[in-house]
């Protein structure tokens, strides 16, 4: 089946957040919290250390719309839900819908971290995967050292399946980085 033809909300709610698909328009909330953000984010996502404007950013947002639609990527956006103020991004990436599998990435607007967002958006994705997409795996990967990134599979029961070493190079290239590879099975 062509995965175009998989029938995936595009929105739902945990108990704070509204999770949905980046529309146009969500640019310039997106681009605010990236240079909120940006001298944690840098260290970890190489997006971040690129030159951020609001049009690159309403651009690479219409592209995520594209891709959720065309289910080559599902990229969600986390806003609260009472106030509808933008607070992080995350999502299924890398799609292999014949399993089906996905990884879960993610980063939060540094101005709302310590409260949980993240992993309760996590979590909520993870549900959403198994339930509405029938997922039989998830993945998250992330850096050997980015300890706030690791704590949230690990909160979330997900299991630690190994760690790759010198598997990527850091953000600003001059090292070498192991990459832990953490899952959770349905």
């Amino acid at each position: 089946m062509n995965p175009i033809m998989i029938d995936c909300p595009d929105q739902f709610v945990t108990e704070r957040l509204l999770i949905r698909l980046p529309m146009p328009g969500d640019g310039k909330a997106v681009y605010e919290a990236v240079i909120a953000s940006q001298d944690e984010l840098k260290l970890w996502l190489p997006f971040a250390r690129q030159e951020q404007t609001e049009e690159s950013k309403e651009i690479n947002i219409r592209e995520a719309h594209l891709k959720f639609v065309k289910r080559e990527d599902l990229r969600f956006l986390l806003f609260l839900k009472d106030t509808h103020e933008f607070v992080g991004s995350s999502g299924l990436h890398n799609p292999n819908w014949s399993v089906p599998k996905f990884e879960i990435g993610y980063w939060l607007d540094s101005r709302y971290t310590g409260r949980g967002y993240m992993s309760e958006a996590v979590k909520g994705i993870s549900d959403f995967a198994f339930r509405e997409l029938k997922a039989r795996r998830l993945e998250i990967r992330c850096d050997l050292l980015n300890t706030k990134s690791r704590a949230i599979p690990e909160r979330l029961g997900f299991e630690l399946e190994g760690i790759l070493k010198n598997e990527d190079r850091s953000v600003d290239g001059t090292q070498l980085r192991d990459t832990c590879i953490y899952s959770m099975i349905r």
